[in-house]
């Protein structure tokens, strides 16, 4: 049944020579890659207007100013992440950067920043696309949490059913957000311009008294917000098809091309039609109701807008279970993380990733608001970091033309830390949480590396010397009474050895008696033990029993602890029986370097 659920939901086993047809084009790619930085201008001038509005509507004007100095950010961005691209052709992005020319420590937290945001890019993506539906149908607005928890599950099992199909599926409302945000800009700028506008715009220039440079710090560094993702094509370059970081790099200007052409345009409308932030409906709501009214038109944008919001998460399905493949690669994370699914992709990650974003989403009770500092400074923490790793290796190889390439990493290195500590220092009580949790994904990733190399030396053997050891066997098998179990676990000891010690626990003498007496008559070949329990436990005289058994031939023979174990006919029949002989297996196998093995049988009825 579990078997059935697993195939509809998530399609055939596919064979690893199907992996090359698993790669994705350019097209896909932008549309799986890119819908992070793409939906975020549904939020980024949002992110501007609300930090603005504590100096009153006259300071809107700023957002223009602010949203070309995001542009110029992205430019900046884009270019540098081009060149990492060319350099570091494996995927990786700013992990492998950082570690390969800023040393492995840097390159921790650039990964553990990298993970912790892409979890934070699920959380804000589902948050944010219920936004614009309970903006569209404000009844819905208590429902905010179960929306947001129903699209990632979706997600995570459209992952599961592989890139390729995933992205095929995906790449239709990407492409038609693009579409809808153009119709959108361009409708509204020919209104503008036709007069059918009139909203009290502040105008440009207005001088605002309460204006500080801290807080137009703080919009500008809230208006990057929209910048988050695009790292992802770095990162993912693996999933490309060949020439992988040529399609990478074409991607990367493209994606870089539309967003920042969306962003400004969203910008100005919003500065055009005098919009302020409302807690109950977004800017790009208010724009669209501005320019169509409630019609068909306003209906699909936002419909198109919460999808793309809500599939702005598949980027970090995409990179993160990349990046933590790459971590379990050099063994900062668990081995699990290296294993490719059913459909050729990491599912591991792509769960874990799934699960963790749906904690977020309760934690915070979807709040986009609160979750989108988390988000932005999570991931200019890597763009920094990135930024100097390339400039160190510009500096230690010297390509040909690598004074400009490093000019160009060091612009965006100065930026993303400007960035980065006026995240810091405006939002720090939003963002604390952030510097308590990195310090633990990395004190894990230390933990997780000390314990592979301690377990690779305490495995490794010397292949000249070291053989097997050649020893005899002794079997027990505890029994707790004459059964066919018992009879088909003693015949497969015979079968091994004939050194074979049936043990028995009793509580009273009248039930050792009758024990004893059944076993003679019955007469299987083999002696029985009975071990009187005077506490009722039947753990500590058999664990006992087994220490003297093993300090006596422990030298000359294996010992095996042979468990009778019958399986029922329905799942829910095992709650019913066996629990004794799970506690034997889980005590032994935790404390005995003994052989733990069970012999099944299976019940008809």
């Amino acid at each position: 049944m579990v078997n059935k659920l697993k195939r509809f939901l998530i399609g055939r086993p596919m064979k690893s020579t199907e992996l090359e047809d698993e790669k994705l084009g350019k097209l896909k790619a932008l549309a799986v890659l890119s819908s992070d930085a793409l939906s975020s201008v549904a939020y980024g001038t949002e992110q501007i207007l609300l930090v603005l509005m504590a100096a009153g509507f006259a300071a809107v004007w700023y957002s223009l100013p602010i949203s070309l100095a995001v542009l110029g950010l992205l430019t900046v961005l884009i270019l540098s992440y081009r060149q990492t691209i060319y350099a570091y052709p494996t995927g990786g992005g700013a992990y492998i950067v950082a570690k390969d020319n800023l040393g492995v420590p840097t390159g921790l937290v650039a990964g553990g920043s990298l993970l912790v945001d892409y979890i934070l890019t699920v959380a804000v993506s589902s948050s944010a696309g219920t936004d614009a539906i309970t903006s569209a149908f404000p009844v819905l607005h208590d429902y905010r949490v179960l929306i947001a928890l129903v699209m990632i599950v979706f997600l995570t099992i459209m992952n599961l059913r592989g890139i390729t199909e995933s992205a095929s599926l995906l790449a239709v409302p990407v492409y038609l957000f693009v579409v809808a945000i153009f119709v959108l800009i361009i409708s509204g700028l020919i209104k503008y311009a036709a007069g059918g506008i009139h909203a009290a715009a502040p105008e440009i220039g207005t001088t605002v008294s309460n204006i500080s440079l801290f807080l137009l710090l703080k919009a500008f560094s809230s208006g990057c917000s929209a910048l988050t993702g695009v790292e992802a094509v770095s990162n993912a370059i693996p999933n490309f098809r060949q020439p992988a970081e040529r399609n990478a790099a074409m991607t990367l200007m493209m994606m870089g091309l539309i967003l920042g052409s969306m962003f400004i345009g969203i910008s100005v409308l919003a500065y055009l039609f005098g919009i302020a932030p409302d807690p109950k409906e977004t800017v790009v709501s208010q724009i669209a109701e501005s320019t169509f009214g409630r019609s068909v038109l306003y209906y699909a944008i936002q419909g198109i807008t919460a999808l793309i919001l809500f599939l702005a998460a598949n980027t970090a399905y995409s990179a993160f279970p990349l990046l933590a493949f790459m971590l379990a690669k050099d063994k900062f994370m668990p081995h699990m993380f290296k294993v490719r699914g059913d459909r050729l992709g990491f599912s591991n990650g792509i769960i874990f990733l799934g699960v963790m974003s749906m904690l977020l989403v309760i934690a915070f009770h979807g709040d986009t608001e609160n979750l989108i500092p988390l988000y932005a400074v999570g991931v200019f923490i890597p763009f920094t970091l990135s930024q100097l790793g390339m400039m160190v290796r510009w500096v230690r190889l010297r390509p040909p033309g690598w004074a400009v390439k490093f000019a160009i990493n060091t612009i965006g290195m100065l930026t993303t830390l400007t960035i980065t500590l006026i995240f810091i220092f405006t939002k720090f009580t939003q963002i604390w949480m952030v510097f308590v949790f990195l310090p633990v994904v990395i004190y894990l990733f230390n933990r997780i590396h000390r314990h592979y190399r301690n377990a690779a030396e305490e495995l490794r053997i010397n292949i000249k010397s070291d053989k097997p050891c050649i020893k005899g066997s002794t079997i027990v098998v505890p029994v707790a009474g004459i059964t066919r179990v018992v009879l088909n676990s003693i015949s497969y000891a015979k079968s091994l050895t004939d050194n074979v010690l049936a043990v028995y626990v009793g509580f009273d003498d009248e039930e050792i008696r009758k024990m004893e007496e059944r076993w003679e008559e019955w007469n299987p070949g083999i002696r029985l033990i009975v071990l009187r329990s005077r506490y009722r436990s039947v753990m500590k005289p058999l664990i006992k029993f087994i220490e003297t058994v093993e300090w006596k031939t422990a030298e000359t023979d294996h010992i095996t602890i042979l468990i009778p174990q019958f399986i029922t006919k329905h799942w829910w029949e095992n709650l019913l029986h066996n629990q004794t002989s799970l506690l034997i297996r889980a005590y032994l196998y935790n404390q005995k370097d003994v052989v733990i093995a069970t012999v099944p049988f299976h019940l008809n009825r």
